[in-house]
């Protein structure tokens, strides 16, 4: 059977560049997910490519018909965001290995849908001053900068992956981004030995 690859790592810690590098490397052999959110597209986001973005009536109307295996609801300060990922046949573990962006609570929910053995966890870790400067960097692009969900998010990541939440889902391995060819050789290996 193939394999469920699921990128993760807090804010602003080069999850999404080293995603994008590895999914051109297997082009081919390793199939995308695209997730679904409700939060509002980001400047050099694409529809279909980024997230599906969709209103909250539209996930409601998706999980009414049991096509969600997994969401998360986040408080901001600009009201409830939810991302989710459904049952919309982007997963065919049967037919091919695939990869996608997650949080470790939907790493957990995965699991528990496609099996723990078809799952493969991948964490990236960086410093958490490496990851604030960055992700200030980023948010000062936006036309809009929302520093307030910047730092919300930031200080949610320390209990999102927690130590104990990070053992309870059997990640032990962290790919420390602190040489970037060197943790995506680290990170293609790894994927290359299950596909």
């Amino acid at each position: 059977m193939a394999k469920l690859f699921l990128m993760m790592g807090k804010s602003a810690s080069g999850k999404d560049t080293l995603y994008h590098d590895i999914v051109e490397r297997f082009a081919g052999s390793l199939h995308t997910v695209v997730p679904y959110t409700t939060r509002p597209q980001r400047v050099g986001e694409e529809e279909g490519v980024t997230y599906h973005f969709v209103s909250e009536e539209a996930m409601r109307d998706m999980e009414a018909e049991g096509r969600i295996i997994e969401c998360r609801c986040y408080q901001t300060v600009h009201g409830p965001w939810y991302y989710f990922t459904a049952d919309d046949g982007q997963i065919d573990l049967a037919q091919a290995s695939s990869i996608l962006i997650v949080t470790p609570e939907a790493c957990g929910r995965l699991q528990d849908y496609f099996g723990k053995d078809n799952v493969i966890p991948l964490y990236v870790w960086v410093d958490d001053g490496v990851r604030l400067e960055r992700a200030l960097k980023r948010e000062r692009k936006e036309a809009k900068p929302r520093y307030e969900e910047l730092c919300r998010r930031f200080l949610a990541d320390a209990s999102d992956f927690s130590e104990e939440v990070l053992s309870g889902l059997g990640i032990a391995k962290r790919y420390e981004n602190e040489n970037y060819e060197r943790v995506l050789s680290e990170l293609c290996d790894r994927i290359a030995a299950d596909l």
